[in-house]
């Protein structure tokens, strides 16, 4: 018979599988097929491992890659909100808490906190780690719209003011890599794959 732990680590793990459904607006880079959570959680923590040197302070890379791997886990529960919803509000919200304690707490109670802890200091964004694994969380979807000629920007229309304010967060983790991501925006601007809002 397996240990207690070993029981509520499996069936976490299991749990965890759901994750694979959850659907992001967001499409495979030059791809029709959209990204699901899973997907963007493995890619965030490769890309944190490659651009870690370009990090604005010195982190802890596997508490990053430990952030960018279960940050969206809560979504088992509570959904993906599309980051440009001008209906919903993208921010920490009681049913993503609510999903936090529930999945976290099928762990043993010791690591059920730690990640509880580490979830937490993503969505906070105030600790180095944090604001370099949010930068990966933003500049991922960049990557892909400018691959899929403006791929969810142009399908909702969201205009640049919209799209450059939620990007601008990648300054925070990465003033090298927030100049790249700018690059990319004035680009898009430029070939017509985003717009900016006429001036009032």
């Amino acid at each position: 018979m397996p240990s207690e732990n070993l029981s509520k680590q499996i069936a976490f793990i299991k749990e965890i599988d759901k994750l694979k459904y959850i659907q992001r607006k967001t499409r495979l880079l030059n791809s029709e097929r959209q990204e699901n959570d899973a997907e963007h959680s493995w890619h965030l923590a490769v890309m944190a491992i490659i651009l870690a040197e370009h990090a604005n302070h010195a982190i802890d890379i596997l508490k990053v890659v430990k952030m960018v791997l279960i940050h969206d886990l809560v979504e088992i529960d509570a959904g993906d909100t599309f980051i440009y919803d001008s209906q919903k509000n993208h921010s920490n919200s009681e049913a993503e808490r609510i999903a936090a304690e529930r999945i976290f707490g099928l762990l043993p109670e010791e690591q059920a906190a730690e990640l509880i802890d580490i979830w937490e200091e993503f969505e906070a964004g105030k600790t180095e780690e944090a604001k370099f694994a949010r930068s990966m969380d933003r500049l991922e979807p960049l990557l892909q719209n400018t691959s899929n000629n403006g791929g969810t920007w142009k399908e909702f229309d969201v205009p640049y003011e919209k799209v450059y304010e939620k990007k601008k967060v990648i300054k925070e983790g990465s003033d090298r890599l927030w100049n790249f991501a700018e690059q990319l925006l004035d680009e898009s601007v430029e070939k017509g794959i985003l717009k900016k809002d006429a001036p009032q």
